[in-house]
């Protein structure tokens, strides 16, 4: 098996702000798709991202914000285990993300020899 990373992507909208109800109703599709990936062993770890962040460029110039030039952010992710890149692609189906007008990106990960 190769491990796999998705990257959880969408679009920076400053007036997001669910209801309560809408924020559990979310976090529930989340858990329950990352969920059903666990059950079949194939979730490995994964994290969510805070919107707060700096990034260290050439000449060790630091901007203020990971996204600061974008129009996307990486909200979050997983690491998963599959026989290939088509398979990783078949665990994305039904992210919640989706749903929202977000995508996934998924990257199989080089391992470094140490």
């Amino acid at each position: 098996m190769k491990e796999f990373l998705m990257i959880f992507r969408s679009e920076i909208n400053d007036k997001f702000g669910p209801a309560p109800e809408q924020t559990v109703h979310n976090i529930q599709e989340w858990m329950d798709w990352m969920g059903g990936i666990a059950a079949q062993g194939k979730m490995t770890g994964g994290s969510r991202l805070s919107f707060e962040g700096k990034t260290l460029k050439p000449n060790n110039v630091i901007a203020d914000g990971p996204y600061a030039e974008v129009k996307e952010i990486i909200g979050g992710t997983i690491i998963v285990k599959a026989t290939d890149l088509d398979e990783a692609m078949k665990l994305a189906e039904g992210c919640p993300i989706l749903a929202h007008g977000g995508n996934v990106e998924v990257r199989s990960i080089i391992p470094v020899n140490s």
